[in-house]
């Protein structure tokens, strides 16, 4: 298509119209819309050309012109030549893209033949094709950037590297094969034109991104040999992709090596590395990580809190994610999406659901909005603990903000029927499911057939495998181990050891939970020979006893009076660094009948009742510093202790330190901390455990009684007070280490 000459208006009242908006312009603004519909395009080309060098004029006019019919696509086009030699590229920008979208030029030839006929008219520079050539990327329209920088260099126009990198920086962020992202870089040096450090940060970018931690490390080498000094981008780029491929060392390295190219690590290096190894488990060394940010001055913020408190959530590590969360509210900082439903997750492991509710409150009131792994987390929590009222409340609430439950939130509800014993209901769910479109997957079946197992009906369980087979799902390790355990349950172990055998021939080895099982059986019915068989085979084929292979095979020994071999285990659990740290020392002991295996927990019951608190307390330690995590019943009872020994103020710290891991302090230990706080006219801290207490009780159930607490309290009847809480424990309304938290339940 031909373009006429722009320079030259061939009418003369074009020129008087001109004429006319310039004055307009300069002494009366407001006059301009009377030669609003008289206007011509060729008039605003003459303005254009004509006042070119006045930049507050043609800012007006454009201003005044750009939404207007008369404002055409030569317009703009001489329009971006002004701009950009004025620099005002955030506005030129903004008109080459509405040029790129509101004008139907396929390949992007009209807009260049436009720009090049009107180049030497408005005494441009090559810097105008750059522009235009970053504004289509910006609107990922790769292919005409890339013709409009073919064309540019075969008319003599050089496109300079930032063309070059806006084409390569779109291609990758449109995730495009970065093998062409290579390609064009091989064209843009074969061309002449230097790469700057911006340019090989977008392939490290690039290429990391795929996940070719070698091409990436590639061009990190050839900028160094060119001379091309990297900056804190790129070494992030590459301390991130370390990261993630889990080869944290190595991150560590580059990041030290910063300094010696006289690079600080900035706030984005630091949360990196956090973030890498949070996601790799290494907790305990994001504290000296931590350390080291706040030496240099650099103060953590959102990204960084919220990925501690994950990754403590992660970690198993409650009390040190609640500590971070009250720090980082603390400091003005708000915890993400992300965050709240990891400590919501949390605190439903932890089964401490009115924790959860306090938090998923909190989102709430920080105008968050829960996303679907919320609401399922949520709804897993109480299905676990068998509050469908709630499990269901949520599932609706779920799908009133519109999402859409997945199979996940479903195989949840699932669950919770079978714990329940509702197994007809869960199998409904699963028929509701199909009906929806969902597809059950063997997560579905698993669960109703662990159900079905739990409560004794195995002819529904084998049926249920038959149909997950027939509608071509196949089982896992969890539906065979679930069979098995049901056949052991039923004594029926030449059926179970046969299974066991149909498992390794469709190769699916067998877990911890499969063998343990079969040892159990076997302990069960006496034969310990062919238990201990099993237990050396788990080993040798990888496989880690755990706390209940340990308790079974213990307990099976001390049945047959066979001690020694029960302590030789026992043992091997000790200083068997094989062993995980999870198998714990009173667990196992509880199933020992020898005096000299007592459990953690029945050696601080001795010492506490012995008034031996400082053993009491290097036991606790002991635990601390072995990495067990005290459970709510080691708590109890050395809160107990103390508050016996009178060491209240202890007391009452292990009993906060209690409540920031999840845990819920047994009603005894709670009245006895409440009678120690009151003796040693510890108000406030008395008023503070009075309070939590209230606050966990049922709320329905005991609303007069709270309020006789209260009364009583308030008057010093602190008789009365200790009264109505006995009668409260022994109706079940107050918290209990081993009843659920739930205010609803």
């Amino acid at each position: 298509m031909p373009l006429r000459n722009p320079h030259i208006p061939r009418l003369p009242s074009d020129a008087l119209l001109a004429n006319k908006a310039v004055q307009y312009l300069q002494r009366h603004p407001h006059q301009l819309e009377s030669l609003s519909s008289d206007f011509t395009p060729e008039a605003a080309s003459y303005l254009l050309l004509k006042s070119q060098l006045d930049k507050t004029l043609i800012l007006s006019f454009l201003d005044w012109a750009r939404a207007r019919h008369f404002f055409t696509f030569r317009c703009k086009c001489l329009a971006l030549h002004i701009l950009t030699r004025f620099k005002l590229y955030k506005t030129a920008q903004a008109l080459a893209e509405d040029v790129a979208v509101s004008t139907d030029d396929e390949q992007g030839n009209l807009v260049f033949e436009c720009l090049s006929e009107s180049f030497h008219p408005c005494n441009s520079s090559s810097a105008v094709f750059d522009l235009v050539v970053k504004s289509y990327s910006h609107l990922n329209l790769t292919s005409k950037a890339l013709n409009i920088v073919n064309l540019a260099k075969s008319r003599g126009f050089m496109p300079g590297v930032l063309s070059y990198n806006a084409i390569m920086d779109a291609m990758i962020r449109s995730r495009g094969s970065v093998k062409l992202v290579e390609e064009v870089f091989r064209e843009m040096i074969g061309n002449g034109v230097s790469p700057n450090v911006f340019t090989y940060n977008i392939l490290i970018r690039g290429f990391c991104g795929a996940g070719n931690l070698d091409m990436g490390s590639y061009f990190f080498g050839e900028m160094e040999r060119n001379g091309c000094l990297p900056n804190v981008v790129t070494y992030n780029t590459l301390i991130d992709a370390y990261c993630k491929l889990k080869r944290i060392d190595e991150a560590f390295g580059l990041l030290r090596s910063m300094a010696l190219k006289g690079l600080e690590p900035n706030l984005i290096s630091y949360n990196v590395v956090i973030n890498g190894l949070c996601q790799h488990g290494r907790m305990k060394e994001t504290g000296k990580v931590l350390e080291e940010m706040k030496r240099k001055g650099f103060v953590p913020d959102e990204v960084t809190y919220n990925t501690l408190v994950s990754g403590y959530c992660k970690d198993g590590n409650f009390h040190q994610a609640l500590i971070l969360h009250e720090e980082m509210v603390r400091n003005g900082l708000s915890p993400n999406v992300v965050t709240y439903t990891a400590l919501i997750n949390s605190m439903c492991k932890a089964r401490n659901l009115n924790r959860a509710l306090e938090f998923f409150d909190q989102m709430h009131v920080r105008r968050l909005h829960p996303n679907e792994r919320t609401y399922t987390t949520l709804i897993d929590g109480f299905s676990q603990q068998g509050f469908l009222d709630e499990a269901y409340r949520f599932l609706n609430e779920m799908t009133s903000m519109g999402f859409s439950p997945s199979i996940v939130t479903y195989n949840a509800i699932i669950n919770g029927h079978c714990i329940l014993g509702k197994m007809e209901e869960a199998v409904g769910v699963m028929r509701d499911m199909v009906e929806k479109g969902l597809t059950l997957d063997v997560v579905s079946y698993s669960t109703v057939i662990s159900g079905f197992c739990r409560h004794q009906d195995l002819e529904k369980a084998f049926q249920m495998k038959l149909e997950m087979v027939e509608k071509g799902v196949s089982p896992d390790v969890v539906t065979y181990s679930s069979l098995i355990q049901g056949l052991c349950q039923q004594r029926r172990l030449d059926e179970a050891c046969n299974l066991f055998q149909e498992m390794i021939t469709k190769s699916l080895p067998p877990d911890e939970f499969s063998y343990t099982t079969l040892i159990n059986a076997y302990c069960v019915e006496g034969d310990l020979n062919r238990a201990l068989q099993l237990h050396d085979e788990m080993i040798q084929k990888g496989f880690l006893p755990d706390v209940v292979t340990y308790s079974v095979l213990i307990n099976g020994l001390n049945k047959q009076a066979r001690t020694r071999e029960a302590k030789r285990l026992l043992l091997k659990l000790f200083y068997d660094e094989s062993v995980p740290n999870d198998v714990t020392y009173n667990t196992l002991i509880e199933n020992c009948c020898s005096i000299e295996f007592r459990s953690v927990v029945a050696l601080l019951k001795g010492f506490c009742m012995k008034g031996l608190m400082n053993e009491a307390d290097r036991v606790f330690e002991t635990m601390l510093k072995r990495n067990y995590r005290p459970d709510e019943s080691v708590y109890s009872v050395i809160i107990h202790g103390h508050c016996r020994g009178g060491n209240v103020q202890k007391a009452y710290n292990l009993y906060k330190e209690m409540l920031n891991s999840g845990f819920v302090p047994h009603t005894v230990t709670l009245i006895a901390l409440i009678k120690a706080l009151f003796t040693e006219g510890m108000s406030e801290e008395l008023s503070q455990v009075i309070s939590n207490t209230l606050r966990t009780s049922r709320l329905t159930d005991s609303e007069l009684a709270k309020v006789l607490v209260e009364i009583n309290h308030k008057e010093g009847n602190m008789d009365a007070v200790f009264n109505v809480l006995a009668e409260m424990a022994k109706d079940g309304l107050l918290p209990n280490s081993r009843m659920s938290t739930y205010a609803g339940g």
